[in-house]
């Protein structure tokens, strides 16, 4: 028979959202918050030459620039204030996650708890400014020398002062999203740099597909691709939820219990293991990794004016070609496992059930079903992996070869569609609370008028 939590979740519904005013708040919140972003991504940097920025930019259609578009929600094509998006922070984030399996005093700060985890994030705001300044330096750098072989420069002014007013507006620019997503995570609906990535995808589609159907008008691209085009992508989001919902349930047994004079029957339950722990965190940090230092490549050798193994280097990693498709998939299937490591630790899990009299039938407790419950979560990431690299590489290779370009790769399909249950799923958590909070008020006041 089901248990009154279980019952109240199955009989959950949208029709309590009226009654919900902190969950109201928070979604009026989240979307001030995302308007905000959208605002800022339209104010460009000082010195810019719109006119010849928008001349240059429309010459590199089809290459790394326009993925790194897509992600900053159109921010780079327009070189605004949050032009790097939260890049950086994704950057340093991976960076400060490796340390604390790599270095002591990393490991022993993140056990240490709340304090430990502040210690981090400061340590990874810092690491934030860092990467932004180099990065800014690079860009600007880029800018100034992009588009020099055809007599059209984007800079107004260049110079060191150009430079150094670009490196601090972009570390203006970065910190403050990476603190609007920090303020949606706490005041929000949570997922505040997920849903930041999310909105500029979202924002950029509708250009993606105009782009896509005026191909088909100008003659090229056929109907019949377009039509292809539209069906893999529908595919792809439908393989993305089935997938995401997949999961590998291991039973836990409960032996009977005695307390006091009572006995209590032995009880069973399941251990969840979803089939793609990660989320959508691998193709995230691996496309961060390989995006940045090939933007500022490909800004520096545009025009021919870089260095020949500079040109060799960005035409070697364009999407589509070989290298970058390798690349790519390492990196994913890399952070897939390394994520799932850092989310899931059989050992504690293993003492837990072991601490509460609970087993997996035919494991023993302790160190066996540490190694049963890695055992099986190394095989399940095997396919997780193998999913994301397939649904993140497939649609930008079938782009590639027609010409279709790459905003509706599968990693933002990936990315829109993950955030977007996750997201729903929040808000059915704040409707549940928003539940039990009415049935506490409710058995209060009829005890007190039993009184």
């Amino acid at each position: 028979m089901a248990s009154a939590a279980e019952s109240m979740a199955a009989n959950l519904s949208f029709a309590n959202f009226s009654k919900a005013t902190e969950l109201k708040k928070r979604l009026w919140f989240t979307l001030g918050a995302l308007v905000v972003f959208r605002l800022v991504s339209f104010v460009p940097l000082p010195g810019i030459d719109p006119t010849a920025l928008n001349s240059l930019f429309s010459q590199t259609q089809g290459g790394v620039l326009d993925f790194f578009n897509m992600f900053s929600g159109g921010a780079l094509e327009r070189m605004s204030l949050i032009a790097l998006g939260v890049t950086p922070y994704i950057t340093a984030s991976i960076i400060v996650q490796l340390l604390t399996s790599l270095v002591p005093s990393f490991m022993a700060l993140k056990k240490e708890g709340d304090t430990g985890r502040k210690t981090l994030n400061q340590y990874t705001r810092y690491g934030t400014v860092f990467l932004t300044a180099i990065q800014g330096y690079g860009i600007a750098v880029g800018l100034e020398s992009w588009g020099a072989g055809q007599g059209v420069s984007a800079v107004i002014d260049p110079g060191y002062f150009f430079r150094a007013t670009t490196v601090i507006t972009l570390i203006g620019g970065t910190m403050f999203l990476m603190w609007l997503g920090e303020q949606i995570t706490s005041r929000g609906i949570g997922n505040g740099i997920s849903l930041i990535i999310m909105a500029g995808i979202v924002a950029h589609l509708p250009t993606a597909i105009g782009q896509l159907f005026e191909q088909s008008r100008t003659g090229a691209l056929s109907p019949v691709a377009v039509v292809l085009v539209g069906l893999i992508a529908l595919l792809t989001v439908a393989f993305i939820c089935l997938m995401e919902r997949a999961q590998r349930r291991i039973l836990i047994q409960y032996p009977k219990r005695q307390v006091g004079t009572r006995t209590f029957q032995g009880d069973s339950s399941h251990l969840p293991l979803k089939l793609n722990t990660a989320g959508v965190i691998p193709p995230i940090f691996a496309s961060s990794l390989l995006l940045m230092p090939l933007t500022i490549a490909q800004f520096a050798a545009q025009g021919g004016s870089g260095p020949e193994w500079l040109l060799t280097v960005t035409t070697a990693l364009q999407h589509g070609a070989p290298l970058y498709m390798l690349l790519y998939a390492a990196g994913i299937i890399f952070f897939a496992f390394f994520y799932t490591a850092i989310v899931f630790n059989p050992e504690e899990t293993a003492e837990n059930l072991k601490k509460y009299g609970g087993f997996i039938p035919g494991i023993r407790p302790g160190v066996r079903t540490s190694e049963y419950l890695d055992f099986v979560l190394t095989r399940i990431t095997v396919v997780g992996a193998a999913y994301l690299t397939i649904i993140c590489l497939l649609p930008e290779f079938l782009s590639a070869r027609l010409g279709t370009g790459l905003a509706l790769g599968g990693t933002s399909l990936l990315i829109v569609v993950n955030v977007t249950m996750d997201t729903v799923a929040q808000i059915q958590s704040h409707l549940l609370a928003h539940q039990y909070e009415g049935l506490i008020k409710k058995s209060k006041l009829r005890g007190g008028a039993r009184r």
